[in-house]
């Protein structure tokens, strides 16, 4: 099944697709998943604010977060709307059955246009960064992306990125170590930031077999309502 209807909601919330066990959105730049230090509204309690007024339910609405995308990155976010439904998805994620596709938007262009990019991922706590390593290191994990050019664009290209592993800050440390950093990702190499401190880098599809119906669940995010991503998608 595919669903790429997008839902409208009062706090600005992007419904792609839902049922009674699932629900997932199209995150914008700059909300966080979950809550934080920051104390910010996360997207999760957005979400549930969402359900309890479209259902008028009572008391506390049950959800579970199934995987996060970082605070500037837009595109398909996952929760589960049931407890049966939760540890299902978990353990289909971490055994890497959902198909993950990212779109990402970059000024110099990757050579060759289309690669597999290996590295040992080293993260740095005290400024959540992770350095990307072309040999093991202490404390790093191996990661693993396949990405290919797409599209040309004036002064960018588009790349599609799939990955294979899930590591911190993944695709955008391993695309600046090739010297390709993603628009407007001043942390990994980027020369300015976008006007909505975002980054060009989008969870553009996901793929996976549901939790309960068994069914083949495949969504596409709508691009960010950008001149860029705009040109992405002509």
């Amino acid at each position: 099944m595919s669903k790429d209807k997008i839902i409208s909601h009062k706090n600005n919330l992007q419904v792609i697709y839902e049922d009674n066990h699932i629900i997932i959105v199209n995150k914008r730049a700059g909300d966080i998943v979950q809550g934080d230090k920051t104390g910010d509204k996360p997207l999760s309690d957005v979400v549930k604010d969402y359900i309890k007024d479209k259902y008028n339910k009572p008391g506390n609405v049950y959800l579970g977060v199934v995987h996060r995308l970082d605070r500037p990155t837009t595109g398909i976010v996952l929760f589960s709307k049931t407890s049966k439904a939760l540890p299902r998805l978990n353990k289909l994620f971490a055994e890497k059955k959902a198909k993950k596709t990212y779109w990402a938007i970059v000024k110099q262009p990757p050579e060759p246009v289309q690669n597999t990019l290996i590295h040992w991922l080293k993260k740095n706590p005290k400024n959540n960064k992770s350095t990307a390593y072309t040999k093991e290191v202490k404390d790093s994990k191996k990661a693993i992306l396949h990405y290919k050019t797409i599209k040309s664009l004036d002064n960018y290209v588009l790349l599609e990125v799939e990955l294979e592993t899930g590591r911190h800050h993944q695709i955008r440390s391993q695309l600046s170590s090739i010297g390709s950093p993603i628009k407007g990702d001043l942390k990994y190499g980027f020369e300015r930031s976008n006007k909505d401190a975002g980054i060009s880098l989008h969870a553009r599809r996901l793929e996976f077999v549901h939790p309960v119906s068994k069914e083949i669940i495949n969504v596409t995010a709508p691009l960010p309502n950008d001149p860029i991503w705009k040109a992405c998608d002509d």
